[in-house]
């Protein structure tokens, strides 16, 4: 029997299991109506089909018989039958009552068991339970063991001869010669010499032996056709078969011996490219190479040209170097395709062992050149190097080796991001490799507020090198030397990078890359289309949220190592962000590593004279007017956010968490009123108990709010006492930023109060002590980079931390999230406070409900 075209199969149990049966449906053909529960959208429904029915023995021949294009039911059930005929081939039958079933199972049967359950598809598990009023499927593990048990009491008998079928290469295929195995396991004899010597055939293997070896050809050859074609005792086969002979599926009952060193086994497949031998020093990552197969059986690898003999064969089994070689429809097929590959692409896959084709991961075999590529980049730089020459100041040991591993990546035209802790020198380990390239001028764009401060760094370590603002309204370029620093910001970028595109820059430097982590923003899209010789990004947090933001970054220094942002995506971003998926993990971890310079001032090599940096937790309670506020706010937004869905519940979600941060933070923030803020909050009373006596001891503080507003308030309060105090926030000009820096690192203003956002980078005041977090950013890394403000190289007393939190509130319950999250991907959070907004209504109403 020949199955259609889209015929699908379930199997019906029955008790004696050899009267279960084979349903057949979907075909358009068919007599018996079977009842089916199926899968559609996401639920279930009845229905009734008309099936064909075979029982076992049939079943068994047509399923093994189906071709590469039937049904995925069908190639599944074809994969139980064949694993059911492998049990009781190896005599794995029991008794059963009247009946037999296959058992007992060892434990590589047990696993077979679920890995086959675990395949089938849920038209094979449609049949529904009978007798009971609630529906209920069978379960799959148990279909598959009444397939088994069906076999095994169609098949299984007392063996009175154990036959043998040996196969032997014929001309330019294969043959089965049938033998019988005596009690003695070295007697084996074949059936065509039974003719020869009758009697010593009957003292050897018994009466009517040739009887009882047609008895055992027949039952064989209900689950192994070919059997029914033997002739003389030899049965000739077909490529096909004898595939299937290797893989286990052979005639029920009989043992199968094979030549030895017939085949030279199953060929190892790995993707490789072929790199010309005078690359340039510099790699072009968006050069194209050519894609190739590499090929192994054992230990030996083939030619070129067995390899192109290997991908043409029309036969699933080939004849190499006098051996035979078995190669399956999909092996063929991967051979077949071939793809360019790029430089980029090539040397992620040499990082990770595997390179993807056609969407799926192939073990990568590494050439020769890209080894040695991958050892100098792997390894730390052989040769340090020197000072250069015109740099004034003493890099510190881990400096000189950063400035080591800039000099190579951009020797290599790779690029990379220099990714230290904030305060451990960045600044001036760009300027050393500025000195140390002398290939061309050097562009470094960063954030308005950090242009002074790169000037002035430039004039302290470099006082040689020309330096240039290419900002305000004078803009020029005009009579650009050769070894000139070009200083620009992100928004001049986006205004004029007509202009700075005229230039072909020797490196172009971003520093607070993680102002250009969204790929998709204007300025990420105008800073991958400068022409430059090598590309450096510099930054503290190169992934603050989302795994996107380190693909963004990597993918403009180094374009195209971690493919598009599609294939990032699928690779790596939501195995690991939705799964936590620890393979995708170590696979971003070895393309990453090499191009991301990483040193915290932690390590016991880097910055041992940083004094400590003690971080405490401050918990203060509500005040009256804020609990009652508290409450109010919480039932006006659960009642309003039930009512809505997609992007307008986002809004309402974020809404209701900023007002209830504005709350806890204090009643005239939320209020927006501009005073009497005395014995309203619980933390502007902790505040007021921390600042006395931090400055009655002479100390200096930070304190960092989420809000300008919030800061505003805590200035008229802090001036009502008499204190000298100063707000910096993202309105405050350049000039007038560095002289409240001036002012409060002489010792002018003991209190500064800073927007986070403004205040977070690009600022040197270690003249603070003490450091206060009014509230709470919920992005552990933003809050470091905060802190890293006073706690930096310069430095040279202890940093108390202080961070207050509204207890019984969503504030107290987010810190405990944070908390368990620190040592996690900030990706697996999410966006800021955007991760909140996908709760539940109920999860969310437990987040911020009063306690």
């Amino acid at each position: 029997m020949e199955l259609a075209p889209g015929t699908q199969a379930l199997f019906v149990p029955s008790d004696p299991p050899r009267d279960g049966v084979l349903a057949l449906w979907g075909h358009g053909g068919g007599d018996t109506p079977i009842d089916l529960v199926l899968p559609k959208d996401q639920a279930y429904r009845r229905t009734q089909v008309a099936a064909s029915v075979l029982p076992v023995a049939e079943a068994v021949r047509v399923l093994l018989g189906a071709g590469e294009h039937a049904s995925a039911t069908v190639t599944a059930w074809a994969e139980v039958v064949a694993a059911g005929l492998n049990l009781v081939a190896r005599g794995r039958v029991e008794p059963d009552g009247t009946s037999w079933r296959a058992g007992p199972l060892e434990v590589d049967d047990a696993l077979r068991l679920t890995e086959l359950a675990e395949a089938l598809p849920p038209e094979a598990l449609a049949l529904p339970l009978s007798g009971l009023k609630r529906v209920r499927l069978h379960s799959p593990e148990s279909l598959v063991r009444a397939v088994w048990d069906a076999i095994a009491d169609l098949l299984a008998e007392n063996e009175s001869v154990r036959l043998v079928l040996r196969v032997e290469p014929v001309d330019d295929g294969f043959a089965g010669v049938l033998a019988v195995r005596g009690s003695d396991p070295g007697l084996v004899l074949d059936v065509a010499e039974f003719g020869e010597a009758p009697e010593v055939v009957r003292s050897l293997f018994g009466e009517h032996v040739q009887v009882r070896v047609a008895l055992a050809l027949r039952r064989g050859a209900v689950a192994w056709p070919p059997l029914a074609r033997a002739v003389g005792g030899v049965v000739e086969l077909a490529d096909h078969e004898v595939v299937a002979l290797l893989r286990g599926g052979g005639p029920l009952g009989i043992e199968v011996l094979w030549p030895k060193d017939l085949f030279e086994g199953v060929p190892k497949i790995r993707a490789s490219v072929r790199v010309p031998s005078d690359s340039p020093a510099q790699l072009t990552l968006s050069r194209m190479l050519d894609f190739r197969w590499q090929v192994s059986i054992g230990d030996e690898d083939l030619t070129d040209a067995e390899v192109a003999a290997l991908a043409e064969a029309k036969r699933p089994l080939v004849r190499l170097r006098g051996r035979w070689v078995r190669a399956d429809s999909l092996l063929l097929a991967r051979l077949r395709a071939r793809a360019p590959v790029s430089e980029a692409d090539a040397l992620a896959a040499a990082l990770t062992g595997s390179l993807e084709v056609d969407g799926e991961q192939v073990e990568f075999a590494t050439p020769s050149v890209l080894t040695g590529l991958l050892e100098r980049i792997r390894a730390a730089p052989e040769v340090v190097v020197e000072p250069p020459e015109g740099l004034h100041g003493t890099l510190r040991p881990y400096q000189l080796s950063g400035l080591a591993w800039l000099v190579r990546m951009t020797e290599l035209g790779l690029g990379g991001c220099l990714a230290d802790d904030m305060g451990l020198g960045k600044t001036i380990q760009l300027i050393a490799l500025h000195l140390h390239r002398r290939a061309g001028p050097t562009l470094v764009l960063c954030p308005a507020s950090l242009l002074g401060n790169w000037e002035r760094e430039f004039a302290r370590f470099a006082p040689s090198v020309p330096v240039r603002q290419f900002h305000g309204g004078k803009r020029s370029l005009d009579g650009l030397a050769g070894n000139e620093v070009v200083l620009a910001t992100y928004g001049v970028l986006l205004r004029d990078r007509a202009t700075l595109a005229t230039v072909d820059w020797g490196l172009v430097a971003a520093d607070e890359a993680q102002q250009v982590k969204n790929a998709l923003s204007k300025t990420a899209r105008e800073l991958r289309k400068l022409p430059s010789a090598a590309r450096i990004a510099l930054t503290g947090t190169p992934m603050e949220n989302r795994l996107s933001e380190l693909w963004s970054i990597l993918d403009w220094t180094t374009p195209g190592l971690l493919g598009t942002a599609e294939r990032f995506r699928q690779r790596f971003a939501r195995p690991i962000e939705r799964h936590a998926d620890q393979a995708a993990t170590d696979r971003l971890a070895a393309v990453v590593r090499p191009f991301l310079l990483r040193r915290r001032k932690t390590d016991p090599d880097v910055a041992p004279e940083l004094p400590a940096k003690t971080e405490t937790d401050l918990f203060v309670p509500l005040t009256r007017e804020q609990v009652t506020l508290y409450e109010a706010v919480v039932r006006e937004n659960l009642a309003a956010i039930k009512d809505t869905s997609g992007i307008t519940r986002r809004a309402q979600v974020l809404k209701l968490l900023t007002e209830l941060k504005q709350i806890c933070n204090h009643p005239a923030q939320y209020l927006k009123e501009p005073g009497a803020l005395d014995g309203r909050s619980g933390k502007l009373a902790a505040v007021e108990e921390l600042l006395e006596v931090m400055l009655e001891a002479g100390e200096q503080v930070l304190v960092f709010s989420q809000y300008v507003a919030m800061c505003r308030l805590l200035e008229g309060w802090l001036r009502e006492r008499g204190l000298p105090v100063q707000v910096l926030s993202g309105s405050v000009p350049v000039g007038e930023r560095d002289r409240m820096v001036q002012r409060f690192q002489s010792g002018e203003v003991p209190v500064f109060l800073l927007s986070l956002k403004a205040g977070g980078v690009g600022l040197n005041l270690t003249r603070a002590t003490q450091v206060i977090h009014y509230d709470r950013w919920w992005n552990p890394a933003v809050e470091d980079q905060a802190t890293d403000r006073a706690h930096r190289i310069g430095q040279e007393r202890p940093v108390q931390v202080h961070r207050l939190i509204a207890e019984g509130t969503v504030e107290e319950r987010v810190a405990t999230l944070l908390a368990r999250k620190r040592a996690l991907t900030d990706a697996i959070i999410g966006h800021g406070e955007d991760w909140l907004t996908s709760l539940s209504d109920a999860d969310l109403a437990a987040l911020v409900h009063l306690t």
